[in-house]
């Protein structure tokens, strides 16, 4: 499963919005990589830098039975700054639990005002993405064809 969700190949098909990830420098998913990312949703577009700041173990394949897989990335663009820290464990046969902790920063008023008024659609946003994966990981679903 962590495999699938650092492919990116993968990540048209459940990362709902995402319009562009273009490798900048260094190899996607290891530490220091720095991506181009563009994300749509509806009108409003988001242009930004994602920089990759924690991958362990570095090495996905033949992860021993027991351990945490940590993956922390930044994406900063005009007037946000964000950090996701994921965890993802073994909680059984073919079911992984995955921790998933968000953090947004706002600069300028229009950002701020957004960040105030609207602190749920981020959340929501979130969650939205954790189950797009989850529904394209066990049922294949691309969320390039749903129809909402």
């Amino acid at each position: 499963m962590v495999q699938l969700l650092a492919d990116p190949a993968q990540m048209p098909k459940w990362l709902r919005g995402l319009v562009l990830q273009e490798p900048l420098s260094g190899v996607h998913g290891q530490v220091g990589t720095k991506s181009r990312v563009v994300m749509q949703t509806g009108q409003q577009k988001f242009e930004g830098t994602e920089t990759i700041t924690r991958r362990e173990p570095a090495d996905l394949h033949e992860i021993p039975e027991g351990t945490v897989v940590h993956f922390e990335r930044e994406i900063a663009g005009e007037g946000v700054w964000s950090v996701a820290r994921e965890q993802l464990t073994e909680a059984g046969p073919e079911t992984t639990l995955w921790v998933s902790e968000n953090e947004y920063r706002f600069s300028g008023v229009l950002m701020r005002l957004v960040g105030l008024l609207m602190p749920g659609a981020f959340r929501k946003q979130s969650l939205q993405h954790m189950q797009d994966f989850k529904a394209f990981a066990e049922l294949g679903m691309d969320v390039r064809e749903a129809k909402d």
